[in-house]
């Protein structure tokens, strides 16, 4: 069976969507960001193991990762596993929150 490659993707709230140069917003406290993702069926797997300082959240064909010790969050690695399932997902709750997801290989702005 072959298998998918990943798609990595970095979760940021810029300031200009017109201009990339101009910086980013912090997407909000972890708290607010994980009560954002919730409401798009996205969350921790209900374990205490986290990875060398990072909280892992799961959505449907994707996980959100963040790194945890900071007051706000100003990106969160989006890390795709199924397309089909996580694109619709995460276009949808970018345009909610005004978020917008950058591909880590391409550069190009997405949501």
């Amino acid at each position: 069976m072959a298998s998918r490659k990943k798609r990595i993707l970095v979760m940021i709230k810029p300031k200009d969507a017109e201009d990339m140069l101009a910086g980013n917003f912090p997407l909000g406290s972890p708290q607010e960001v994980c009560k954002a993702l919730a409401q798009f069926n996205t969350a921790a797997d209900g374990g205490e193991v986290k990875r060398l300082g990072t909280m892992v959240l799961h959505g449907p064909g994707y996980t959100v990762e963040y790194a945890m010790g900071h007051d706000e969050l100003m990106q969160a690695m989006v890390v795709v596993n199924n397309m089909d399932f996580a694109w619709p997902v995460l276009s949808k709750l970018c345009k909610v929150n005004g978020w917008k997801m950058q591909d880590t290989e391409s550069g190009q702005i997405f949501g």
